[in-house]
């Protein structure tokens, strides 16, 4: 009993070091070793000690090297709430979307929060240009020619051997390439649906989704998403008892905006529940690369054993939004879907895809994947740290798994639209969160970019906003 209370001393000891500041996030802690001479006690009651800590999220053990401090041991303010099932509704959100796209974009100088675009210190410009420097010199030919559907050979293998750190198993035959991660997801949607039906989505939703819905005549139901599980399987299902739904589109490792996973059992019942209703799923991996734990959590297309899944996703947020590869694999539908993309784009450029070819084969591609991992984790700790000292009390914050966007819920009555357009005039944009939904339900809401370098004028940027949040719950009273 006297071990017991020994190490939950030095565990409440070292919890309040963290909690002061003493050991930032992604710092390493003391090791056994110097704990256990530093306080004179046995390596095992030390052990016993951080084991307490790693189990209440404190610090992580990293094999070979230590234990070190979680990035989410210092955060404090609560998660968003779920959403609510909405009826289903044609889609009027375009118009606000474009408007507060433009906002965004008129000016060079604005510090970019709002976009989810990597920032350019993280993207791999010196290989890039190297590649294409190589394929356009000694494969002109082939690269200045048309390349039709379904796209290049070589990168099409590549893309076949990152999808097994997904989970899934494909060869080159089955993989269409596409104008990034956009036309993958139109082309499922117009392969699966027509002008009028319905489509289930997550919600909130990533905004070029529901112009994509508008674009296509298509209507939504939005399905309530936790922030931490996903998907809600329950409202999920009581849609498809109730609603003539064509097809599901979502994400099951890190949604846009909210960041969610969606655990291993959860996807496979949602499988079952999408195969018993015979209704196809889209699901878009775009971030799936950028999950920090590498591997623990694998894309809902490698559950699939129906051909229910029709995958999607791009090299935009890991390589280079510029070069527009990406990629979709159809299953039963790949046919139609070759056939379409063969009279509307052909395919994706071809210097692009025998450069980013290059690149896979040769880059260090794993490498920079580890790099921007790390810079991201960081970051992401940096900007919720910020919320939650800048903001009015009672924000929520997410806490992704990997990329680097935040979502932030601020108390009900602040209207983030107002926000956006006071943030801008300081120079500033953000994403408010009307645009992520065709509902009402997320106004007071904002999407954060923290692919951008944590700096000084990030830091002040933040506090801008946070003082223009208080402001207008101010106003609101």
């Amino acid at each position: 009993m006297t071990n017991l209370l020994l190490y939950q001393q030095i565990a409440q000891q070292l919890a309040d070091d963290i909690a002061r500041g003493v050991y930032q996030a992604g710092e390493r802690v003391p090791s056994i070793r110097k704990m256990s001479v530093q306080l004179g006690v046995s390596h095992a009651t030390v052990l016993q000690a951080y084991a307490s800590l790693e189990d209440q999220g404190f610090i992580r053990a990293r094999p070979q090297s230590g234990y070190y401090v979680h990035p989410n041991a210092m955060l404090t303010a609560p998660t968003p709430d779920i959403g609510r099932v909405e009826k289903p509704s044609k889609v009027t959100r375009g118009s606000i979307i474009a408007q507060v796209l433009a906002e965004s974009r008129r000016d060079d100088s604005v510090i970019a929060l709002g976009a989810a675009v990597p920032h350019v210190d993280y993207l791999p410009l010196r290989p890039l240009q190297q590649h294409l420097a190589k394929v356009t010199r000694f494969n002109s030919k082939q690269a200045f020619s048309y390349m039709f559907s379904p796209g290049f050979e070589p990168l099409r293998r590549q893309v076949a051997i990152r999808m097994r750190d997904a989970g899934v198993a494909v060869d080159p035959s089955q993989i269409t390439i596409t104008h990034g991660c956009v036309e993958a997801m139109q082309l499922a949607l117009r392969v699966t649906t027509k002008p009028g039906d319905l489509v289930a989505t997550e919600s909130p939703i990533y905004y070029g989704f529901l112009q994509l819905a508008e674009l296509l005549g298509l209507k939504v139901v939005e399905i309530p998403t936790d922030p931490s599980t996903g998907l809600c399987l329950d409202s999920l299902q009581m849609a498809l008892e109730r609603w003539p739904i064509k097809a599901l589109v979502m994400t099951a490792r890190l949604g846009n905006p909210l960041g969610a996973v969606m655990a291993t059992e959860r996807q496979k019942q949602l499988l079952k529940l999408m195969r018993e209703k015979a209704v196809p799923v889209i699901e878009d991996d775009i971030y799936g690369e950028l999950m920090f734990d590498d591997g623990a959590h694998k894309a809902l297309k490698a559950y699939d054993r129906h051909g229910q899944v029709i995958y999607c996703s791009s090299f935009s947020k890991t390589l280079s939004p510029g070069v527009r590869v990406g990629w979709l694999v159809a299953g039963p539908y790949q046919e139609a879907v070759q056939r379409l993309q063969t009279f509307t784009t052909h395919t994706a450029c071809s210097v692009t895809q025998m450069a980013v070819a290059s690149y896979l084969e040769n880059g260090g591609y794993d490498r920079h994947l580890r790099h921007v991992r790390a810079e991201y984790r960081k970051n992401l700790t940096a900007y919720q740290l910020a919320v939650q000292r800048y903001f009015p009390e009672c924000t929520q914050i997410t806490r992704p798994q990997g990329g680097f966007i935040l979502w932030i819920s601020m108390p009900g009555k602040i209207n983030a639209q107002e926000l956006h357009r006071l943030a801008l005039e300081q120079g500033i944009s953000i994403a408010p969160g009307l645009i992520f939904s065709n509902t009402e339900q997320f106004n007071h809401c904002m999407r954060l970019n923290c692919s951008i370098p944590w700096r000084s004028e990030t830091d002040s940027a933040m506090a801008t906003i946070g003082r223009l949040a208080c402001q207008l719950l101010q106003e609101s009273h």
